[in-house]
């Protein structure tokens, strides 16, 4: 009675798998929300040096906007771009 014997199979004998190269795709909604989020750094930079000077609230009006103008622009160019 005899039986075929095969040694058990070493990490060293398996293929490895093909490294992944190349560019990946983007996460447009990361994308809005981090350049939302350094936008809104950026602002408070600014009135925390004294660059713009704040007196009341009404001053803010045209700053707080800017962020999400500048991530959504950002957003419609990546969908865009990503079409193409």
């Amino acid at each position: 009675m005899s039986q075929d014997y095969a040694p058990p199979r070493r990490f060293e004998d398996e293929a490895r798998p093909p490294k992944r190269t190349g560019r990946h795709p983007v996460n447009i909604g990361h994308l809005v929300m981090g350049l939302a989020f350094l936008v809104f750094v950026g602002v408070w930079a600014l009135i925390a040096s004294d660059t713009v000077v704040i007196h009341s609230i009404e001053d803010l009006r045209w700053l707080l906007p800017l962020p999400w103008i500048v991530g959504g622009s950002v957003g419609l160019l990546a969908a865009l771009l990503r079409k193409s």
